[in-house]
């Protein structure tokens, strides 16, 4: 079970970072947070999307896993509080049989951000980051969004057990797909991710989690049809 406290100190830490000018305290003297509105509200709202029922994959599980390894990639990112909440966005909105869920994140994330008291641009970019999710494919130089990727993909990494448990959840999420259509489409996807030169961007991911993950997506296309 997800630590739903820890979740919310996260999320405040994140957003108090995101909303703080460059080099100023994050904290007025007296220790209120400065800069904004009281960040829970935020943080329920978004605790309630990562748990609707539609989830098997996508879930509070997932979430944590993604903001636990940004924290082991901090130093390849530039803002890492911005891609911290890029990653509570990135499936804030998740519905499996609809294909725009990244762009609706994305606009939700604008919305809420700028009422929260996230400066413009750093609100622009946590959209951005929402919207590159939908490929995994950073420019060599976006170093915020290889890290979001490289963290948003490292299940791929994954022990062997927790990799089925993965495959399983999904499969679960498309429960409405038939099974040959489900394996046409996901065959697809492996060999997609396959044929990229790359899976991980940051010299961290490419170094610890490339080789795992090229066996497992090719462990996985191999196995036999349900």
């Amino acid at each position: 079970m997800a630590d739903l406290d820890a979740l919310r100190a996260r999320w405040t830490r994140a957003l108090e970072g995101a909303r703080t000018p460059t080099h100023a305290p994050a904290r007025t003297p007296d220790g209120d947070p400065d800069g904004g509105p009281d960040p829970s509200p935020y943080a329920e709202n978004l605790l309630a999307r990562w748990q609707e029922p539609q989830r098997h994959y996508h879930t509070l599980t997932h979430l944590t896993s993604v903001l636990d390894h940004i924290d082991v990639l901090e130093k390849h990112a530039d803002d890492p509080d911005v891609v911290r909440l890029a990653a509570w966005f990135h499936d804030a909105v998740y519905l499996p049989d609809r294909s725009e869920n990244e762009e609706r994140s994305a606009r939700l994330a604008e919305r809420a951000l700028a009422e929260a008291g996230v400066p413009e641009a750093r609100t622009a970019e946590v959209a951005r980051l929402v919207r590159l999710t939908v490929t995994h494919d950073p420019a060599d130089d976006d170093r915020d969004g290889q890290v979001l990727c490289d963290a948003d993909l490292a299940i791929l990494a994954a022990p062997p057990s927790a990799y089925a448990a993965y495959t399983a959840a999904v499969r679960e999420e498309y429960h409405f797909v038939p099974n040959n259509a489900f394996r046409d489409g996901r065959s697809a996807i492996l060999r997609q991710l396959l044929d990229l030169p790359r899976l991980f961007r940051t010299p961290y991911g490419a170094a610890e989690w490339e080789a795992t993950a090229r066996y497992n997506l090719a462990a996985e296309l191999e196995l036999p049809a349900p």
